[in-house]
This record gives structure tokens, C-alpha cells and sequence, in this order.
């Protein structure tokens, strides 16, 4: 039994414990989770498909532009192509499966969406109740399994590599736009999928912003220079974050970086099997704020990273989730002073029995690139 084989038994098992007949799977990440069909939504009104899992079929609808796609790409399933969008397929697929109880993903179904598919199983005289069963698709792909993790390493070391040969370009009169596009383009060039996400790259007062968007800004001797960045690859993400210095850091700069690095490494060291993630996020928020920095590292401390960028688990103040073998997680944590400057430091983990495995091989000392 494949991946695929044994995510869908283990779904199906969750949703007949539920009392839920049949699942829509509607979210890009969680339809190739379920099946290995890649089509891309291409804004969120609009949907390459859908998967309907019940206990004895699966079905994937899609419309004409992916049918021969979903054919190649998801073996398992029976192809159903749409002409008049999804709404208007649901109610004869749901007669196919005898569905009596759907479940779908609430944070992706819009209202809009939602009261058209309940005017078109009216219209065809239909009693099926619509279940929220966002409680149900959120843990799918917490746990990794090891394929996953290596794809994620590989996706993570393209990023590297591509980060270590381009600092070395890096000089004062260099924008943030153009770093950013020099440092896509790299990635794309060197094999990867697309971005993970935008790239942000952010000098000076601007690093104080942890999602700055980049601009015109050009760097500067003796600033903080942040940048976070990653790649897809084979359908997996990575995510990275260093702050790095053209010259040499003054004792702001020296004290900033290595309270956000000691931040680090001591909830790194905290993290294994078992352990709370609140409690983890803790270890470094409490480190920052008694080296004088209370309320300057106003995030989270990290977050899953999957087939999607931010997955569960979380690592922060406001969910506890008691970490488990196999999740994946970012460990970045950050200070920003506005009007001088942030720092950041992110890493890839993977939490195992004993301890946490990281991922990186870009070292997190200070990169102090020369004038």
C-alpha cells in the first residue's frame, strides 16, 4: 500500500468514526495529499476540482482544463468533468455515492459556494447534510513521513545553495527589490518549482517589518540586512530566514543578533516528542525579553511547513500543541526596533524522539560581508 493508499484508509476511518459519509476536499495541498493531482487553483473563487472520498469510491471533478490531467496524475480515482462549474455537478456525484453526510473544509468553502451547492441539492430534491469538518482535515498532514522530509531537505538545500552564492554579490547601493529578484530568479534557475512564497529582503528601518514587502531601499554599510526566503520543490516547501551586515556590527547589532541566536538554539535544544509547543515558544520569547527586548518580537516563534508554507503545528502563545515524531516546524525567532532595525533567524526542524533534527546547513553565526 502507497502513501496516497494509506492517507485515504486513514481518513475514511476518521470520517466513519464521525458519522460522515463522504468527504469534499477542496484545498490545492490537501486534493494532492489525498491523490497526487497537482492542479492549481488559480485564485480562490476559483477551483481546479474537487476530491469526494465516501467509504467505498473516490471521484475527482475537475473541468475540461485538468481532466486529462487528473487522469494521468490521480490513478485512484474516477475522473468527472464539469461544463457548468462544481455546484452544479455535486448533487449527481453525490447520488453516485449515495451521500448522506458531506463533510468539507469550512475554511476553504466560502458562504457564496456554500449556498450554491444547498440551492442545487434542493433543486434536485436531495436531503444531505453539510458538515464543517475542518477538525478532521486540519491534523491530515501534521505527522511527515520520511519521503516527505527528504523532499522538504532537498527543497531547503536548493534554497541554501543558491542563498551562499548570491551573497557574495551583495554590496552598499544594492536594492531590496533587486536582491529579491536576483535571488528568485537563482532559485528558479537552479531547478525549483516556483517560491515557497515572495521573497522579502529588508534593509535598515525596513527589517523592522518581519513581512517587508521589497523596494527601492539600498543597502547601507553597517545595517541589518534581513532576508527570508524559500523554494518549492516536488511539491514540498522550504522556508528560511538570515540577517546578515555589510561591515561590522556595532554593540546594538552585536547584542540583538546574539540574543535572537542564543533565542534559537535554546528552544531548539527544548524541542523533542512530547513536549508543549507553547512551552517552547516560551523558552525564547522569555530569553528576549529578559536581555531587555520585552514586547520587540511580536510573532510567533514558528510553524509547520509542508506541501504548504504554513502548516499546523504552530509554535506560539496562543495554541499549545503537544509536539509529536515526524512534524516539521520553523524555529525563527525575531527582534525589531523600529526605526533601526530587525534580525531574524529561521532554521527547519524536524522533532524526533530525543530531540529536534535540523534541517539547515547555512550556519546561523553572523555573515559580515565585506564593504
Amino acid at each position: 500500500m502507497n502513501l496516497v493508499d494509506k492517507r485515504i484508509e486513514a481518513l475514511r476511518a476518521e470520517a466513519q468514526s464521525r458519522k460522515i459519509d463522504t468527504l469534499m476536499v477542496l484545498t490545492a495541498e490537501n486534493r494532492y495529499y489525498l491523490s497526487g493531482y497537482t492542479g492549481e487553483d488559480t485564485q480562490f473563487d476559483e477551483s481546479a476540482g474537487a476530491l469526494f472520498i465516501s467509504a467505498d469510491k473516490l471521484i475527482l471533478a475537475t473541468d475540461s482544463r485538468y481532466n486529462l490531467q487528473a487522469e494521468s496524475e490521480a490513478p485512484l480515482y474516477e475522473v468527472i468533468c464539469y461544463r457548468e462549474g462544481l455546484p452544479t455537478k455535486i448533487p449527481e456525484i453525490l447520488k453516485i455515492l449515495g451521500t448522506k453526510t458531506l463533510g468539507f473544509e469550512g475554511a476553504r468553502l466560502s458562504v457564496y459556494q456554500h449556498n450554491q451547492i444547498k440551492e442545487k441539492l434542493d433543486s434536485a430534491m436531495m436531503t444531505v447534510e453539510l458538515i464543517a469538518a475542518d477538525d478532521l482535515f486540519e491534523p491530515l498532514r501534521v505527522i511527515k513521513a520520511e519521503q516527505e522530509i527528504k523532499l522538504m531537505k532537498d527543497a531547503l538545500e536548493l534554497a541554501e545553495t543558491v542563498f551562499t552564492d548570491f551573497i557574495n554579490t551583495i554590496c552598499p547601493g544594492m536594492t531590496e527589490y533587486d536582491a529579491a529578484w536576483t535571488m528568485e530568479k537563482n532559485m528558479r534557475e537552479a531547478g525549483a518549482q516556483s517560491l515557497a512564497f515572495p521573497t522579502i529582503t529588508a534593509s535598515g528601518p525596513n527589517s523592522a517589518l518581519p513581512h517587508a514587502v521589497p523596494g527601492n531601499r539600498a543597502f547601507q554599510t553597517g545595517e541589518p540586512i534581513l532576508f527570508d526566503w524559500g523554494a518549492r520543490l516536488n511539491e514540498y516547501c522550504s522556508d528560511i530566514s538570515r540577517t546578515v551586515i555589510i561591515g561590522q556590527p556595532d554593540a546594538t547589532f552585536k547584542k540583538v543578533y546574539r540574543t535572537v541566536r542564543d533565542a534559537q538554539q535554546m528552544a531548539i535544544e527544548a524541542i523533542k516528542s512530547g513536549v508543549s509547543s507553547k512551552a517552547v515558544d516560551n523558552i525564547a520569547r522569555s530569553h528576549i525579553e529578559n536581555q531587555g527586548f520585552k514586547g520587540k518580537f511580536g510573532h510567533g516563534l514558528g510553524h509547520g511547513v509542508g506541501i504548504a508554507i504554513h502548516e499546523a503545528p504552530r509554535l506560539s502563545p496562543l495554541k499549545d500543541t503537544s509536539l509529536q515524531t515526524g512534524m516539521v516546524v520553523t524555529v525563527e525567532p525575531g527582534i525589531y526596533l523600529s526605526e533601526w532595525g530587525g534580525v531574524r533567524i529561521e532554521n527547519m526542524v524536524v522533532v524526533r524522539d530525543e530531540g529536534a533534527e535540523v534541517l539547515n546547513r547555512l550556519d546561523t553565526e553572523l555573515i559580515c560581508l565585506s564593504a
